[in-house]
């Protein structure tokens, strides 16, 4: 069975098809896109070794010829070489205009390639085939697209929506435990920002969908794209509301630079700690009960997940030295950062006014765990 979910952007709607079988089915799916039978696809060495047959014989099936590009696994990949690697390659197969670049992988994969596609000829058509947890319920929806610069992550970038998300949940099983935990970090994101109910949901459910529950995660990956749709419509650009999703980034962002982008700390796992941490901010800023901190990281924990500071291997920065970091985020307004905020779980809203003073404070005090 196959869901869908439309993200209904005026002149730039698409579908987001979920379910199991979807790489072998991609020929079916893709060819009523293209001008002429043929795709680019750029992959990982990981995820090419693990299904791009499986891609290749989809698209076959409906008379795609294809050609690819694999591209070495890891964050330190979404950056300017492999960018102009990507770029050469697409212009060196003669894509045109009016073809389509596959994105075929994880969230670096979609996120360079998706970039790849709004700069070549000033603009190609794309689809994200998402093959992990995270891709599936965050990076492949929305038309975020971009590289990271030695100053921060995903300073570089554009707002380009793909043509078609096919988010295949018979991918997952072959990620490994801890990038799928990572991904849940995103799921999790979700009931706790905007769907109290959800949340709950995932507390009863957690086990189920890392258990590999296949009805559990697909229904997990149709709510998460839901709520990311909701709010993409509303506000694709990131002007208000789409603000949002960033519950925990700031935290996850500013952790992920001060471990070099490395595999010390993934992406959901600071997104999950950086929801922990926004949680107890905002209980000691008197927004929420210290009960909601607490039961967040009671359930994180229940999965395996990472939770604090302490949980990071190696040496961190101290707090002043992640102050500098989450001064390059991208959501710093005026010199100011922007933080998402609760007022319980299902209740983020974007706050512009928390004192500096409040944050060293809760750094020091994460910080001071670890020793």
């Amino acid at each position: 069975m196959t869901d869908t979910v439309s993200v209904d952007l005026p002149g730039r709607a698409y579908d987001v098809r979920i379910g199991p079988g979807l790489i072998g089915q991609a020929g079916a799916e893709i060819a009523p896109l293209l001008k002429r039978p043929r795709v680019a696809v750029v992959t990982d060495e990981t995820v090419g070794g693990l299904h791009l047959d499986s891609l290749r014989a989809g698209l076959s099936a409906a008379g795609i010829e294809m050609t690819s590009l694999a591209l070495p696994a890891g964050e330190a990949t979404k950056g300017w070489p492999e960018l102009s690697r990507t770029v050469d390659w697409l212009l060196a197969q003669k894509v045109e205009r009016r073809d389509v670049v596959v994105a075929f992988g994880g969230g670096v994969i979609g996120d360079l390639v998706g970039f790849a596609a709004a700069i070549l000829r000033r603009g190609v058509r794309f689809v994200q085939i998402p093959t992990t947890l995270l891709a599936q319920v965050d990076s492949s929806v929305g038309g975020k697209t971009g590289i990271n610069s030695v100053h921060g992550k995903n300073l570089i970038g554009a707002f380009h929506q793909p043509s078609l998300v096919l988010a295949d949940t018979d991918a997952l099983d072959s990620l490994p435990a801890r990038d799928f935990l990572a991904g849940y970090g995103e799921v999790a994101k979700y009931g706790l920002l905007g769907d109290a109910v959800f949340w709950e949901w995932l507390e009863r459910m957690g086990p189920q969908i890392a258990g590999g529950d296949a009805e559990a995660r697909i229904a997990a990956v149709r709510r998460s794209v839901e709520m990311k749709a909701e709010i993409v419509i509303r506000d694709e650009t990131e002007q208000g509301d789409r603000a949002l999703l960033n519950l925990g980034h700031t935290f996850g962002h500013a952790l992920e630079a001060a471990t070099g982008y490395s595999d010390r700390l993934l992406h959901g796992e600071g997104v999950a700690i950086g929801c922990a941490l926004a949680f107890e901010l905002s209980a000691r800023l008197g927004l929420c009960s210290q009960e909601e901190p607490s039961r967040v990281r009671a359930h994180l924990r229940a999965m395996g997940m990472r939770t604090d500071l302490s949980d990071i291997p190696g040496d961190l920065p101290d707090a002043e030295g992640l102050l500098r970091l989450m001064a390059q985020d991208k959501k710093v307004v005026d010199g100011r950062l922007r933080f998402i905020l609760v007022r319980g779980i299902g209740e983020a809203f974007v706050a512009n006014d928390v004192p500096d003073g409040a944050v060293c404070a809760l750094l020091e005090d994460a910080l001071a765990e670890r020793s």
